[in-house]
């Protein structure tokens, strides 16, 4: 399968995934379309803990992104990502965002 078969191919399924009562976010797209490539450039190969892959693919730049956002101050952004202060700080530490 050539690139332009696989962009064909991922645009055929996520207009098989809409109803016209219900749109796919842009995020949740994104999102989905990168999972799809990622699996497609392994030729094949089987991934290993896609999980915690992705999470650790979407955690990052989503603190970050948020931190921006609230520049720089823990106690929004927590607010804004639902989480315990104490819990974000532990996960800025574990992408070496604290500061």
């Amino acid at each position: 399968m050539n690139e332009q078969d696989f962009q064909q191919r991922t645009a055929d399924i996520s207009q098989a995934d809409k109803t016209p009562s219900q749109e796919i976010s842009q995020l949740s797209h994104a999102v989905k379309h990168s999972i799809r490539r990622y699996l497609f450039e392994l030729e094949g190969t089987q991934p290993n803990n896609m999980y915690e892959l992705v999470l650790k693919q979407i955690e990052q730049p989503l603190f970050e992104a948020i931190l921006d956002h609230t520049k720089g101050n823990q106690s929004r952004a927590a607010e804004l990502l639902g989480l315990n202060r104490g819990t974000l700080r532990k996960k800025l530490r574990s992408y070496d965002l604290h500061k």
